[in-house]
């Protein structure tokens, strides 16, 4: 490439208003193609002779696009989750994938409080009951105090640990189970236990594991029914961690006896799904990453990432570093 010449970005989605941040870290080295198309089909036109692709929801990027893009050096995603690339192919392609694994840490593990908090105190349903234009307290009947009870945490990564620490301000006995920690960290508020013993004895369960084919519907009819029966359950992670119809049932049959839900499987639920209309089950649209802080560091994520690489030095968040043995962009 020439001194003249500039590098061919692809910027296949986006949810903010304008790729403004995207042309102002990389217009000097790149040209940005702009679309806004989670759809493989849509894009794929415009990829063949990408040199990096910014990637939002778009996808599943497969074996067969990455074929498509042969001079694609780097795959750098906006958010946390990569669980829409192929990794292995990248890696085998030469690929760099990034991600961007801290801008919405302390978004998230807020989040979860807020919807614990809510939860446990009835102030959604509370809320319904009023604005439907009730004044019962006991439309809250099943509130109950914190102090003492048990929070369970399925993986204890860094927004985990974060829920943690905030948590034990309210007096929760904090304990996790996390099977990918090759030692448990040494935590001040939280103890590591085995898989059954947090069933058993968490008042309130809360899923922050990453979606993998392991997790992959992970929560079915079977982990519901050992749990301890009335737990309030919580999803801040990701949607097809929990088999959605077996919640359902779960919440059918009392075993759980609300849940806050901040991810489900499908997004959005179609109208008519067993899950909206219930008054113990309260739903955000997959917000818990959101702040106006958090937006600013999602936006600059990627494209800083990308830009590292188009000059030739590694990027900060690679998410398959087998690919540094032999990578497209010749980077030692």
């Amino acid at each position: 490439m020439s001194v003249h010449d500039k590098y061919k970005v692809v910027l296949t989605d986006y949810v903010w208003p304008s790729p403004d941040v995207e042309k102002r870290i990389l217009s000097d080295v790149a040209d940005i193609t702009v679309l806004n198309t989670t759809q493989p089909e849509d894009f794929l036109a415009h990829v063949g002779d990408c040199d990096a692709l910014l990637n939002t929801y778009a996808g599943p990027i497969t074996a067969e696009i990455m074929a498509a893009m042969p001079k694609c050096r780097i795959i750098a995603r906006y958010g946390i989750g990569v669980d829409t690339i192929d990794l292995q192919a990248a890696t085998e392609a030469g690929i760099i994938v990034t991600n961007n694994p801290d801008y919405c840490v302390d978004e998230v593990a807020d989040h979860t409080l807020a919807l614990l908090l809510g939860g446990v105190r009835e102030a959604f349903r509370l809320d319904r009951h009023v604005r439907a234009g009730g004044w019962d307290v006991m439309q809250g009947i099943n509130a109950f105090r914190l102090k003492g009870k048990v929070l369970g945490l399925i993986g204890f990564g860094k927004i985990a640990r974060r829920v943690a620490g905030r948590a034990a301000a309210f007096g929760l006995e904090i304990i996790y189970h996390d099977p990918y920690l090759e030692s448990p960290p040494e935590d001040p508020v939280a103890r590591p236990v085995d898989l059954d013993v947090l069933l058993r004895e968490a008042d309130i369960l809360s899923l922050h594991v990453p979606l993998t084919e392991t997790s992959r519907g992970m929560f079915g009819d079977e982990l519901f029914g050992r749990m301890k029966r009335g737990v309030i359950f919580l999803n801040v992670s990701r949607g097809p961690i929990v088999d959605t119809m077996a919640l359902v049932r779960a919440l059918d049959a009392g075993i759980v006896a609300a849940c806050m839900l901040d991810t489900v499987d499908p997004e959005p639920l179609h109208a008519d799904h067993p899950l909206r209309g219930r008054d113990n089950v309260t739903i955000t649209p997959h917000a818990a990453w959101y702040s106006k802080e958090s937006m600013v560091a999602l936006q600059s994520g990627a494209p800083n990432e990308v830009r590292k690489v188009l000059m030739g030095t590694w990027p900060l968040n690679v998410v398959n570093p087998a690919v540094k043995k032999k990578n497209r962009a010749g980077i030692q």
